[in-house]
Order: C-alpha cells, then structure tokens, then sequence
C-alpha cells in the first residue's frame, strides 16, 4: 500500500508542468536612474557630490588648521587663524559693540594679545568687550534723551579701540620681543590685565552714572553737575566701577594670567588711575588750550596710568619680601 501511494506522488511529480525560470541581469544599465541615484524623486545636486568626493581631502586641512590654533608658545599663524574663526562665529556680537573700522581695529588688538598671552590674554579681552559692551547699552533710550548717549548707540571706532587698548597692546609688544628678559614677562603681562581693568572700571563707572546716578559732581572741587559732565563722578558709578575692576582682575587670576596679590594690586591701580582720569576730565577737557584732549587722548592717559602703577606696586611688593 505504502509502495502504491509512493509511485502515485512520483508520477503526480513527473507529470507536472514545469514552471519557465525568470532570468535577471546581473548588473543594471548604466543609463539607470538607480545607480545614479537611489530616489530619483529628490536628485543629488552636483555641488553637494562634488563636496562628498573632496571630503578626504578637507579633513588633513582641518586637522592642520587644528595644530596651528593649539600651537605652544603662540605664534603669528595660530593667532592670525585664532582670530579670524572667532570673529566669524562673533559676528553678531561685534557688529553690536564695534563699526566695522572698529572690528579692523580690534582683530589687530585681538591677533596681537593671542601671540602674547595666549588664549587665556585673548579670553580676558574678550570679556571685557562683552561686559564693556553690555554696560553701554543699560538704558540707551534714557541717554540718547538726555544728549550723554555714546554715539552710534554705543558702538565704538578705531579711536576708542585704540585709545582702550594702546597700554595693553605696549605690554603685548614687549612681552612678544622678550624685552627685560624672563624676570619682566610677569611684570608685562601684569601691566596688561591692569590696563584693562581700568579701561572697564572707567567704562562702567560713566555709564552706570550716567543710568542711575542720583548725584554727579565734580571730583576737583564737589560741585554738582549734570550726568555726562566731563570729569563728574557718582557714588554709584564709583561702586559700578569698582566692581567691574574686580570681576575682570579675578577673571585673569582665574584664567591663570595673575595670583591673588596681583589681583589686589590690578584694582587698586585701577581705581587711583580713574581718580586721576577724572580730575583730568575736571580740570583740562574741553578747556581752552586743550582741545586736543578728547576722549581718546584722555583713555591713553588713563589706562597708562593704571599699567604703570600695577608695574611699580608689584616691583615694589618683591622688592619688601626680598
């Protein structure tokens, strides 16, 4: 039985119709849209794969570019790279705080502190730009209706850039040329932060003022004056400026540019440099015979005075403990 039902299945096999084999190519035509790409409904721009086919070679670049930004001491090429990123990427930031003859301005300032001082150096200019700039804005409406408004709503040229940063940029070039040997770098690099620490002490002192100050008065002889009288000073503008001196002198302890006396030592020159900045203001600006003491002219003044006093007070500060 179980021999017939096996003859039966063999010959139902036999008998049945074989099935015609497809037959594929083995590869497609060369005109196919699917070798060329795999969803022709959204086709491959030519630029885009034309990018994919150069992309091993922009990587070498890149790792390059790389090398060059982290190199150790700094050089001409790491900063000039440096600065030219970060300015891209800041754009909105700098347009905000600078014309663009400013920005020229500041990307020398800024090319000049990185082949100095590093990234740290660059770091604590940067930030008081930021805080400088952000200063400047506090109630901009309130200043612009009282006439005491910086121009161009707050965004400063080449000559306040340059009038900022001219003790900074000294500092920069002598520590760069090795002037005075290994012993002066330090001195150097502490003239700079406090140059810097004036320069903003100054800033925010005027414009924290000018904003909020309930009485302003001559620093010569205490009379009482409009907001945004030259050389006039407010108690609030005082403690505003004290203040940012000490923000930006810790931030350079902290970035590792100066120790904790130094810090000390940045505020103190910076707020008797102010002190001389406004007595200045008091006594000569816009006097007769002094017209060319403008605002720039008197922010070299005055930050020079705070980069020497720091200099001088840490010469004489290793001078007493030796």
């Amino acid at each position: 039985m179980k021999m017939a039902w096996s003859n039966t299945l063999l010959q139902i096999h036999i008998k049945s119709p074989s099935i015609p084999s497809l037959h594929f190519p083995h590869t497609l035509p060369k005109s196919s849209p699917f070798l060329l790409n795999p969803n022709p409904i959204n086709p491959i721009p030519r630029s885009l794969r034309m990018q994919f086919l150069h992309r091993p070679n922009a990587v070498p670049l890149v790792s390059r570019a790389m090398d060059i930004i982290q190199s150790s001491p700094p050089t001409w090429q790491s900063a000039v790279l440096s600065n030219l990123l970060i300015f891209v990427v800041g754009t909105p930031l700098l347009v905000a705080g600078l014309s663009l003859s400013g920005i020229c301005a500041a990307f020398l300032l800024g090319t000049l502190t990185w082949r100095a001082f590093g990234s740290p150096g660059f770091l604590l200019v940067a930030s008081y730009f930021v805080i400088g700039t952000a200063v400047t804005k506090v109630k901009m409406a309130q200043k612009e209706a009282q006439g005491i408004a910086e121009k161009r709503k707050g965004r400063r040229g080449p000559g306040s850039v340059i009038g900022s940063s001219a003790a900074g940029c000294v500092c920069a070039v002598l520590t760069i040329y090795g002037v005075g040997g290994e012993a002066f770098t330090r001195l150097w690099q502490l003239g700079f932060i406090a140059s810097f620490c004036t320069k903003l002490s100054d800033t925010v002192s005027s414009e924290i003022g000018k904003a909020y100050g309930k009485t302003t008065y001559l620093v010569t002889n205490f009379q009482i004056v409009p907001r945004g009288t030259e050389g006039a000073v407010s108690v609030e503008g005082t403690v505003a400026g004290l203040l940012a001196s000490m923000l930006l002198a810790t931030i350079g302890c902290l970035l590792g540019e100066i120790n904790v006396p130094e810090v000390l030592i940045c505020v103190i020159a910076s707020q008797i440099a102010n002190l001389g900045e406004s007595i200045i203001g008091a006594a000569f600006q816009g006097k007769e015979g002094f017209r060319w003491l403008n605002n720039d002219a008197v922010n070299v003044i005055n930050i020079s005075i705070g980069c020497i006093l720091a200099v001088l007070m840490q010469q004489l500060l290793q001078n007493w403990q030796m």
